[in-house]
């Protein structure tokens, strides 16, 4: 058994991440083991996003670990936003290092001392390049998936002769995790720009992807930044135009991580286990044989071959449990780990050649012929995955509170959560004070303003201007 969300949100998380053989704790402080199951996630997200990171003219690379520490002083809003979290190398073997190398907590300033030479005109660009990599961050608060000193993400890096490319790019890749987010991993995002006081450090501007945890807490799925000049007036990235005339680029970086995974989890599980969408799922269908004796069990074992055949035609991830626990171990444990749908065989299924399913998000069993089955198994799949998605999206919208008092702002902050949406008038004086008081921040403020005129939920200043706060991890 679970602890229950409503008990403790933490634990309930922590205990579900190692009951489920997602990931176990590693013998250095704030590392994890990735487990074969947790890790078999993580590669169905690698692939689809992958392919859809290159529908973007996007080239994948592989950088250096180690930066030299010069590099990272070169733009100094970034080491300024970096340097408590940096991991430093200062012995090589026995010999002490004249120059201190960074252990990556991001690429852009090895990436960009490269670009320097990469880039000679404007036929160079625009530049398009992603990595999937390991990074380190010396987080003093560790939690496995959500905060780790290493973890694995992607990060897509490039170069553009207009700032209006550069702003375009960073939209693009935006939208195109924000439809992967929400259409293959199933959870709901709100879309925003980041203020000054939270945006990337060097950036120009960083838009944002925010979704709503079941204990009322925002995690940050993803992020795309917008540049400017900054780093390539750093790292002298200049291009000779068309007209002959030297000039700096414009730059974008963007990326998302395994905490993507921790995400899934606190978004879609339940005090059973883990839901998860069948899109990523490492196995879609589990099949449980149900038998008293040899006969019965060779009956059965003879119609999953067949199931098993037909699944296999439709290139259905599916694995088949013989293990010698009971039928109803196998059901809380298929449960706990979230396969999207479950398959209970036994010799009355094989005998009439019907299919008893269990969709893991409703648990609701349901018989149907093997034909039909069939017939049926993609649109079954694809109905799990939109009820996933559309429970995600209303428990958003039910935890979204608009307030116009900073008292009510408090409370609902301390004991309800979620998001709040409400006026801000722009001053990070008043942005900071909230944080301050009620440990919210702002998560985003909203693409869409509907420009409607209130008062700052602080100051009571005039504003126009709506943005998300909420507690976030």
């Amino acid at each position: 058994m679970l602890f229950s969300q409503s008990q403790n949100f933490a634990e309930w998380y922590n205990e579900l991440v190692l009951k489920a053989d997602l990931a176990e704790y590693s013998p250095v402080r704030g590392c994890m083991i990735i487990k074969p199951y947790g890790y078999a996630i993580w590669e169905n997200i690698q692939k689809i996003l992958d392919a859809e990171i290159k529908k973007l003219g996007v080239k994948n690379v592989y950088f250096p670990l180690f930066i030299p520490e010069n590099y990272l002083k070169k733009e100094s809003e970034h080491i300024k936003g970096f340097s408590p979290e940096v991991a430093w190398v200062t012995y090589g073997g026995n010999k002490k290092l004249q120059e201190r190398l960074a252990i990556r907590p991001t690429s852009e300033t090895i990436m960009y001392s490269v670009f320097a030479n990469w880039i000679r005109s404007y036929r160079d660009l625009p530049l398009k390049i992603n990595q999937w990599a390991n990074i380190v961050r010396w987080e003093m608060r560790p939690r496995l998936f959500l905060r780790t000193l290493e973890f694995l993400w992607q990060e897509g890096h490039t170069a553009h002769s207009t700032e209006k490319e550069a702003n375009s790019m960073a939209k693009k890749v935006l939208l195109m995790y924000k439809n992967f987010i929400q259409n293959t991993l199933a959870v709901y995002v709100e879309d925003g720009i980041k203020t000054e006081s939270e945006k990337f450090a060097g950036a120009k501007k960083t838009l944002t992807l925010e979704a709503l945890m079941k204990d009322g807490k925002a995690l940050q799925m993803g992020t795309s930044h917008n540049l400017g000049q900054n780093f390539s007036k750093a790292f002298k990235i200049k291009f000779l135009d068309r007209k002959g005339k030297q000039n700096y680029v414009w730059q974008t970086s963007w990326g998302v991580s395994t905490r993507l995974i921790g995400g899934i989890i606190m978004n879609h599980g339940d005090d059973k286990g883990l839901i998860l969408p069948p899109k990523i799922a490492p196995f879609q269908v589990v099949i449980v044989p149900i038998w008293k004796n040899s006969k019965e069990k060779n009956q059965v074992k003879d119609y999953i071959k067949k199931i098993e055949e037909k699944l296999k035609e439709k290139n259905i991830r599916c694995l088949s449990d013989w293990n010698k626990q009971t039928p109803g171990w196998k059901f809380n444990e298929w449960e706990l780990k979230g396969i999207p749908l479950r398959l209970e065989i036994g010799p009355k299924e094989a005998k009439k050649r019907k299919i008893t399913l269990v969709p893991r998000d409703i648990l609701k069993k349901e018989e149907m012929t093997l034909k039909s089955f069939v017939d049926n198994l993609d649109k079954i799949l694809e109905d799990i995955q939109k009820r996933i998605f559309t429970a995600s999206k209303k428990f958003t919208k039910e935890n979204t509170h608009q307030v116009e008092t900073f008292s009510e702002f408090k409370n609902i902050i301390s004991h309800k959560g979620g998001f709040i949406k409400t006026f801000w008038c722009g001053n990070p004086k008043c942005e900071k004070e909230i944080k301050e008081q009620t440990k919210a921040t702002i998560r985003c403020i909203p693409f869409n303003q509907d420009r409607q005129k209130g008062k700052c939920i602080k100051c009571g200043r005039k504003s126009n201007l709506k943005v998300l706060f909420a507690k976030a991890y």
